[in-house]
Order: structure tokens, then sequence, then C-alpha cells
């Protein structure tokens, strides 16, 4: 029993021994470390010391020259109880539960459309050509279906007209434009969560198709019962990511807008460009940021709890 003692190591060689290796394990990791150091540099400098710079500025009565008065909340209470912030609210919520619905549902079809072509060459075709509106800024598609749609010498009037239909104003009726707005908004975005689609699809195991159609299953119980289930996971990423982008929209409203249908489709964010760059209230606009960034951040987190994101 004695020397069976005298064989372990006493207390302090294994806590000597742990240290050791925990130096090690560090001194092995350090590079590693250093890698990271750039990004780190990156998003503290871009990223959260403007962040909290902003929030110093929305206590502010700002001033580009000049002083800059502390006015604690004042900012916020301006902006939560202005009319225009909850009306370009609801119409954030209007424009983006459209978007995200029919923007969820559309690249599914289609990928699972394009899935259904076995002509590989026609397939690219038909994906090169879906997915090339994507590659475009908002600049350019926003300008482009403008002036397609121009009650005046625009494409689709001119067709109306030959066909004996009066022309449409687009861009001059709000509940027209608002809806002109969506489906632009859906068809640049479509070619790319299709191609998400697709690249999944590809992954579902063929096998599963094979024990389907021994069970007598048709084209459709196919879809519904295998390639559905398998997709669920992308579904669920490209719903998460939607979601998260939708109190951001911003560019194919300001682009698109006019004055006629401003009051109808201007969102959060033209509200905050609206505030800051167009009437200079810079801690008011700042304010309504970072209200809007706590509204994103609830959202994102009662998405994750509803649909479960974390099991991914």
């Amino acid at each position: 029993m004695a020397s069976t003692g005298l064989l372990r190591p006493s207390t302090g060689q294994a806590l000597v021994h742990q240290r050791d290796r925990r130096w090690n394990r560090w001194r092995r990791a350090i590079p590693l470390y250093a890698m990271l150091l750039p990004t780190i540099a990156y998003f503290i400098v871009f990223t959260y010391y403007p962040l909290v710079h902003s929030v110093l500025i929305s206590m502010q009565d700002f001033n580009l020259i000049g002083n800059r008065p502390f006015v604690g909340l004042e900012n916020y209470r301006n902006v939560l109880t202005d009319p225009t912030f909850w009306a370009d609210f609801r119409n954030t919520l209007m424009l983006g539960i459209s978007m995200l619905t029919i923007g969820f549902v559309a690249p599914i079809v289609i990928a699972l459309s394009l899935n259904e072509l076995l002509q590989q060459w026609m397939k690219r075709t038909f994906q090169m050509v879906i997915y090339l509106p994507h590659l475009f800024s908002w600049a350019v598609v926003g300008g482009l279906w403008v002036e397609i749609l121009n009650p005046d010498g625009g494409l689709v009037n001119a067709v109306l007209n030959a066909f004996g239909i009066s022309s449409v104003q687009f861009m001059s009726d709000p509940n027209v434009a608002r809806w002109v707005i969506i489906l632009v908004s859906v068809w640049k975005d479509v070619g790319f969560n299709c191609v998400i689609y697709l690249a999944a699809l590809a992954g579902i195991n063929p096998e599963l198709y094979a024990s389907a159609q021994v069970d007598g299953a048709n084209r459709w119980q196919e879809t519904w019962y295998v390639t559905i289930p398998g997709l669920a996971r992308t579904m669920q990423i490209v719903g998460l990511l939607s979601i998260m982008g939708v109190l951001q929209m911003f560019d194919q409203i300001f682009v698109m807008r006019n004055a006629v249908i401003q009051p109808k489709v201007d969102v959060l964010m033209t509200y905050v460009y609206d505030q800051g760059l167009t009437q200079m209230n810079i801690g008011q606009a700042t304010a309504s940021a970072l209200i809007i960034l706590v509204f994103t951040l609830l959202l994102t987190v009662f998405t994750q709890r509803l649909v479960r994101y974390d099991t991914i």
C-alpha cells in the first residue's frame, strides 16, 4: 500500500502539469488569435465604436458646427410621439410582410420547376436569366422599372395602348405603386434565393426518391414528403435572413418613390434619411435608427424562439 502511494504524483506536481498543459494549449493558439486581431480591430473601429458614439449623439441636440447640448431622452420621445414615424412603421410592416410572403414562396416554386428540366443547358440559361437582376444595383433596377412603367411612352403602357387599353398610372396611384415596389423587389432578389434552393435540392439523397417510388408515391407526393422536408433547414436560414432585413429596407423605396406616393410607401429607414439629411435633425435621426435596431433585435429573437433556429 505504501509503494502504491509513492507512485502517485503529489497534488503540487499535478497542478504544475495541468498548468503546463494549459500554457502549451494557449501557446499553440496564439497564432490563431493573432490572425483574428485585424478582424476584431475592424469591428471595434467601424461597428462598435460608431454604435456607442451614436448612443451619445441620440441624447444630444446635435449640430455639425457649434454646441451640442445634452437633451437626454427627448429625441427618443420626439420619435415615439411622431405620427410620421408610426405611419412609416405601418408601411414597413405592410410592405415587409408582402415581400416576405411572396419572396419566400416564389424562389421555392421556381427552384422546383427548374429542377424538373432535363436539359442542363436550358436549366442553366433560365437560372442565369433569373439571377441576373440581383447583380444590378437598385439605382439601375428602380430607374429601369420607373421608365418601363412611365404612362408617357413607357413600354408597358405602350403595349396596353396597342390593345386599346388606356394608360395606367402605375407610379402615381399609391395602392398600385405599393404593389409595383413589392413585385419589383421580389423580382430582383428571387434569383439569389432560387440558387440557394437549387443547391439544397442537389444535396437531397436520391435514395429517398427511390424509396418513395417503391412505395407508390406520385410526383406531388414526392415533392411534399421528400423535397420540402429536405429543404426545411434551407427555408429556415433564408427566412431568418429575410426577416432580419425587413426593417432595413431602403434602396428600393428611395429610388422608386415620388411626392405623390411617398406617404404610402415611406418606411422606417426613409424616415431616418429624411430626418438626418433632409431636415438635418441628426439627433432625432440617430435615435430613430437605434429604435429600429432594437425592433430588429426583438424581431430576430422572437423568430428564433418561434421557429427554433437553434436546431439548425
